[in-house]
């Protein structure tokens, strides 16, 4: 059986030792096939059936509309039998049911169904991950875990009845699941794909404690919160992170010190209480500027300085310059 090299049968041409795909190699065997495969780029070793789908596709399908399969597949037995089957080939010269007369001395008939009970069918349909680590399906954007697009150009997937499957390679583990959106230009994100999840739990809190001066302090707080928000501990550590990489360090000190005695153990009330510091900070600062900008009275030797006036010409003379007057 000659086949074209694709990933979902060859894994490596090993230097003409070919390494198959776990699921070809059970089909093979099971089969009893011996199988030629042929060499990337090379059109010679599997042009003559690309050229039986370039001759059906221009000569039968180019000109039909197609309403129906039924009467597509009438159509084309018809066609079959009258050119595709028993016109003269110009290479072979020979009519292709001829030749089928010949061959079927040398075919062997089908075994019995095949089992596949340890293989998983996985959809070899591609998508390229988009920089927002989502995939495109049929005019929708579907999300991927966050990271996706640094690691890998695209995915795999596979369509049910109601379901998106995501997979990260023809046979790997399952990356997402999104139910089938019949709208248009909708996105379909899954809220567990829009967290980092590239560090554990323990090593996410030694990063955020360490934007504190006091880290020993930054850590029983937010055990403290561990303890309160086990399920969202996640969460909770990413609303911290955002607020301290726009925080002024010397802020987030004093909040971490006010929400601890105040025993305050919530993310949301630790970005609350940066806010009222920050609002209240302007309070505790002398301004110097407003004590030197202050309007200092006229000595009395520049009093005549207020009853000076500037010579003023009277309105009728711009308009008479307006009406034309010299």
């Amino acid at each position: 059986m000659v086949y074209d090299q694709d990933s979902v049968i060859v894994v490596s041409e090993n230097g003409g030792n070919l390494i198959y795909t776990k699921e070809f190699e059970v089909y093979r065997q099971q089969r009893g096939l011996k199988v030629r495969i042929c060499r990337k780029a090379d059109p010679e070793s599997k042009g003559r059936i690309e050229n039986v789908v370039g001759y059906i596709k221009k000569n039968f399908a180019k000109h039909r509309i197609f309403t129906n399969i039924d009467r597509w597949n009438e159509d084309s037995w018809k066609w079959l039998n009258r050119t595709g089957n028993y016109k003269i080939h110009q290479t072979t010269k020979k009519r292709p049911v001829e030749v089928f007369q010949e061959e079927k001395h040398h075919l062997r008939p089908v075994p019995n169904p095949l089992e596949f009970s340890n293989v998983k069918p996985v959809s070899s349909i591609t998508r390229t991950v988009r920089r927002d680590n989502t995939i495109r399906y049929q005019s929708n954007r579907y999300s991927v875990p966050l990271g996706t697009f640094n690691k890998q150009e695209k995915v795999y997937i596979q369509r049910t009845e109601e379901h998106l499957l995501i997979y990260a390679s023809p046979n790997g583990p399952l990356m997402a699941e999104h139910k089938i959106c019949h709208g248009k230009g909708q996105l379909i994100q899954d809220r567990q794909h829009t967290r980092d999840r590239s560090k554990g739990i323990d090593a996410y809190m030694d990063t955020v404690a360490s934007y504190f001066t006091d880290s020993h302090l930054a850590q029983c707080f937010l055990k403290e919160i561990r303890d309160r928000y086990p399920r969202y501990i996640r969460d909770q550590l990413q609303i911290i992170m955002n607020q301290l990489k726009r925080t002024p360090q010397e802020i987030s000190n004093q909040a971490l010190e006010e929400c601890v005695d105040k025993r305050l153990f919530c993310a949301t009330d630790f970005v609350d209480m940066i806010q009222y510091i920050k609002r209240q900070r302007p309070l505790n600062v002398t301004d110097v500027r407003n004590e030197e900008g202050k309007i200092k009275p006229f000595h009395g030797q520049n009093a005549f300085i207020i009853q000076t006036y500037a010579q003023k010409r009277d309105v009728n003379e711009y308009i008479a310059v307006l009406e034309g007057e010299k």
